[in-house]
């Protein structure tokens, strides 16, 4: 472990919930970083002392740890905690999920960003996936189920290419949301080692300036798990300055399924919660737009149906997507 000598000062904060093997996974990656967070908060809201004993069984440097109860648990709610515990020198606050995993220089590409971008205002990482990437000269002529971004090809996937083939297809490019929502997340953004613009990133693999947390926070209306609250958040910071994603600074999500709400739950989150960041961003879509965000929600219920012959969590899944498609159609969640 190199102990961070950087210029500017940044402390990484940790929400988890009932993960403890995951978040000594992370603080292990953490370890190897070729530049080390001036401090890491860890915000536990589990039940048990899991967390804590594995913690001070590891004991890493520049570690505190915070163990929070009611009205400070679900993941906004620690995370508007953790802010409040940073150290009043630190200019860069630093979030990432329990179940991430970082390569060496996540750290150090990260807090690159802030001195060759000095407008940035938040700055987030690179998610691997299990996608295959493939470097191709300008002429290159892509595919029907082929998506092509600076000089760099993947395949769609059959879910974009049937909305594709709808017309659904978002129409920007990789982390700015279209009229009608359901963009391309970051993870679209190429193995370039580049620096691209963005208007949000995943909250998971995120950074902040410290000085941005005097104008806003993280939204009360995301409870528990908070599914969206980081799209949220990077939407209403980029009425306020420049987001980046860096492609050079790389981590795994590894999907951890413990800690995460029951399937019927997190079906009501995409389409309540995936409206309110759209009507958040597009406060008056035109006919067009609001008939393109009903049409994807029905393609992806219909999909999730099928996936239930399979899985019935699927099953689970849908029926939280038709209670809150059923209820928007009474009832729309206020604007906070």
């Amino acid at each position: 472990m190199t102990e961070s000598k950087a210029d500017i000062k940044f402390s990484l904060v940790i929400c988890t919930y009932s993960r403890a093997d995951s978040v000594i996974r992370l603080m292990e990656s953490v370890k190897r970083q070729t530049l080390y967070p001036f401090e890491i908060l860890i915000i536990d809201s589990s039940e048990d002392e899991k967390t804590k004993i594995k913690l001070d069984e590891a004991s890493y440097s520049s570690l505190s740890y915070y163990k929070v109860e009611g009205k400070d648990k679900g993941l906004t709610r620690q995370r508007n905690y953790g802010i409040k515990k940073v150290h009043q020198s630190s200019e860069i606050i630093c979030f990432l999920d329990d179940d991430i995993v970082l390569e060496p220089e996540y750290f150090f590409q990260l807090i690159r960003t802030y001195k060759e971008k000095p407008e940035a205002v938040a700055v987030g990482g690179w998610i691997k996936e299990e996608i295959s990437w493939k470097k191709v000269d300008e002429n290159y002529q892509p595919a029907y189920n082929e998506f092509l971004i600076d000089g760099y090809v993947r395949k769609l996937g059959q879910r974009n290419v049937l909305r594709k083939r709808l017309g659904l297809l978002a129409d920007k490019p990789p982390g700015y949301m279209p009229e009608f929502s359901h963009g391309f997340s970051t993870g679209f953004l190429p193995p370039s080692g580049k620096t691209y613009e963005v208007e949000y990133f995943m909250g998971g693999v995120s950074s902040y300036r410290k000085s941005l947390f005097n104008k806003i926070g993280f939204s009360s209306f995301f409870e528990g798990y908070g599914l969206y609250e980081d799209m949220d958040f990077c939407l209403r910071v980029s009425s306020i300055g420049k987001l980046y994603v860096h492609t050079g600074a790389r981590v795994f999500h590894l999907h951890e399924e413990s800690g995460r709400p029951d399937y019927f739950k997190y079906g009501k989150m995409m389409i309540r919660n995936g409206w309110y960041v759209w009507r958040m961003r597009y406060p008056s879509p035109k006919f067009k737009a609001w008939l393109k965000w009903i049409s994807i929600n029905i393609l992806l219920l219909v999909i999730r149906i099928f996936n239930g012959f399979r899985n019935t969590n699927a099953f689970a899944d849908s029926a939280g997507r038709i209670y809150s498609l059923s209820v928007l159609i009474f009832k729309k969640p206020e604007q906070i």
